[in-house]
């Protein structure tokens, strides 16, 4: 992805945004701290607001959508950008505060010429996850343990699996577990089960934390972009099953992950996030596996925080994602 082009158009930002500016020619680091000092002097929390929008891209649309924040006395706090020259695209994420309600910002953003798709939501939410699993736990234990341990801002109402193995697992941290076994014969019949519990439970996303079932063409439209799968592989190469024993049968001197968004081809869906780990001859399958999955469950935790936290952009093919 390329970097992010901030400093041109700094000069248009209004004055709100001036005591945050400086910050984005700074490191990341140095970025996070300056954004911790000024957020703690400004107080409470919990009336922060995240605004995301894309449109066709063309100047002045910071001015333009700060301008608006600016009139009703709001604060921005961090922005992020980015303009796709060959899409023509234009990504913005805004993090602002003080808005006791942001109800009488929709007629001024729609009013905006920016033919753009916008969203505003409170820093607080907490988006609803369904987690789906077969046999292969890892992934599924290190969401549940970062959600428990406000790693991650999310709520997991429920978890459904085609096997039972891992209902004591759900047991110990309080979530509904669903078993739906699957066959060639009942695909039809438990996927309609899966749509019915993801309207019953207000699902805003799925997760497939190793969910080895390839879901069909019409659950992955009315979930789309709503869908993230952990593959076991470092995408493009090693599609399908046992990636790891492909590896080793090639020699690889890299394992890794990616996490995508899921579309009806399979393992060719927008990638959010990939991460690798360095590996040797001397490992074997088994090894190479162990290893593997440690990196899956940090690309996936990554994957989820990032749209959790309104970070994840679809962008046709692919993503733009402001981490």
């Amino acid at each position: 992805m390329a970097a992010l082009r901030c400093a041109p158009r700094l000069s248009a930002f209004h004055p709100s945004l001036r005591t945050t500016a400086s910050t984005f020619a700074a490191p990341w680091h140095c970025q996070k701290a300056a954004f911790a000092t000024k957020r703690a002097a400004l107080g409470d929390m919990t009336k922060d607001h995240i605004l995301t929008l894309s449109c066709p891209d063309k100047p002045g649309i910071i001015h333009t959508v700060t301008g608006v924040l600016a009139q009703h006395n709001l604060n921005i706090l961090d922005l992020q950008q980015f303009s796709d020259l060959e899409a023509q695209r234009f990504f913005m994420r805004i993090h602002f505060g003080h808005a006791e309600s942001t109800e009488h910002l929709a007629k001024p953003l729609e009013g905006l010429d920016l033919e753009m798709d916008y969203n505003i939501v409170p820093v607080s939410h907490k988006p609803r996850v369904m987690i789906m699993v077969s046999k292969i736990g890892h992934c599924l234990n290190d969401l549940l343990f970062r959600q428990k341990t406000s790693q991650l801002g999310i709520h997991v109402p429920l978890i459904v699996s085609n096997h039972p193995d891992f209902e004591p697992l759900a047991k110990s941290y309080n979530v509904p577990f669903h078993h739906l076994p699957v066959t060639k014969d009942t695909k039809a019949q438990q996927e309609s089960q899966i749509l019915e519990l993801i309207e019953k439970n207000d699902i805003d996303l799925i997760v497939l934390a190793r969910y080895m079932q390839v879901l069909s063409p019409k659950l992955c439209e009315v979930m789309s972009g709503k869908i993230i799968n952990i593959h076991h592989s470092f995408l493009p190469s090693f599609k399908g099953a046992k990636p790891y024993h492909q590896a080793y049968e090639r020699g690889v001197k890299i394992v890794g992950a990616t996490a995508h968004f899921v579309t009806a081809d399979l393992d060719e869906g927008p990638i959010i996030e990939q991460r690798i780990a360095r590996v040797d001859h001397s490992m074997n399958p088994k090894e190479l596996t162990q290893e593997g999955s440690n990196v899956e469950t940090q690309t996936l935790a990554a994957a989820v925080k990032w749209w959790s936290e309104k970070r994840v952009f679809l962008n046709g093919t692919k993503t733009v994602v402001f981490n």
